[in-house]
C-alpha cells in the first residue's frame, strides 16, 4: 500500500493507495475522519487490517487546529461551543464533500461506490452530514460516536431510510458512555433504519474485534475491487 498526502482545497488529505493499485480501474472509496483532537494519519492505521487490495482510502484532516501542549499539535471538526449546532456540522461536510469530489476527480471511482466512517467526532460527522446524503455513501460507519440534535437531522433525513450503518461502542466507554451508543441505534431504529449495532467490552477505542466485524461488514454493502 502506497500513501500520499495532498493539500487540497478545502482539506489536506491522504489517500491510501491499495497493494497493486492499477490506473484505469474504478475502485470503492473508503473515507475515515479521525476523532476530536487527533489527526488524519490516525485511522490510516486500520486500512491494511481492513483490506489491503480492494478499496482506495481517503483520511481527510480536520480544519480546525488545536494547541495539545508539549509543542504537539491536534485537530477538531468541531469546536466545544458549536458542538450541538448542525449548521456547524453541516458545514464541516461541504468541506469533506469538496474533499471526496477532489479525489474523485484525480481517480478512477466505482459509480455509487463510496463509504464514510469515523471515530468519536468523527463518527458524529458522518451521522449528522452522511444520513442526510444517501446518495452519495453507500454506508456509513460510526465508531464510538453519538447522534447530535435529533430533532434538527431527523428533517434533514430522506423518505428512504434503507442506508447500511455500522454502529460500534465500548462498554465502558467514560469520553461518550455506551447510552449514547444505544440511544443512537434507538433514534435510528424509531426512524425506519436498521443499523447493524456492536457493543464490545472496551473504552473509547477501536480494537482488532471492532476492526474484524466492521471488514465483514463492509465486505458485504461495498465489496472491494476483485
Amino acid at each position: 500500500m502506497q500513501t500520499k498526502e495532498y493539500q487540497g482545497k478545502a482539506l489536506r488529505y491522504l489517500v491510501i493507495e491499495p497493494d497493486d493499485y492499477q490506473v484505469g480501474r474504478a475502485y470503492p472509496i473508503v473515507v475515515l475522519l479521525h476523532g476530536y483532537g487527533s489527526h488524519m494519519g490516525d485511522l490510516a492505521n486500520l486500512c491494511p487490517t481492513i483490506d489491503r487490495s480492494g478499496y482506495l482510502y481517503v483520511c481527510p484532516n480536520a480544519p480546525l487546529a488545536m494547541d495539545l501542549g508539549f509543542r504537539s499539535v491536534g485537530y477538531a471538526w468541531i469546536n466545544p461551543p458549536d458542538w450541538g449546532d448542525i449548521i456547524s456540522y453541516q458545514s464541516v461536510g461541504d468541506l469533506i464533500n469538496m474533499t471526496i469530489e477532489e479525489v474523485m476527480g484525480n481517480y478512477d471511482v466505482l459509480e455509487g461506490g463510496v463509504a464514510l466512517g469515523g471515530f468519536s467526532q468523527g463518527g458524529i460527522v458522518t451521522l449528522m452530514m452522511g444520513l442526510s446524503n444517501p446518495d452519495s455513501f453507500r454506508g456509513l460507519v460510526a465508531l464510538s460516536a453519538s447522534v447530535i440534535d435529533q430533532d434538527g437531522l431527523r428533517s434533514l433525513l430522506p423518505g428512504d431510510r434503507s442506508q447500511a450503518i455500522f454502529i460500534s461502542h465500548g462498554t465502558t466507554d467514560t469520553v461518550i458512555p455506551v447510552s449514547e451508543g444505544r440511544t443512537a441505534r434507538q433514534f435510528l431504529v424509531a426512524e425506519g433504519y436498521l443499523p447493524d449495532y456492536h457493543e464490545y467490552s472496551m473504552a473509547h477505542e477501536i480494537t482488532d474485534h471492532v476492526v474484524s466485524d466492521l471488514t465483514l461488514w463492509l465486505h458485504k454493502v461495498l465489496p472491494p475491487l476483485a
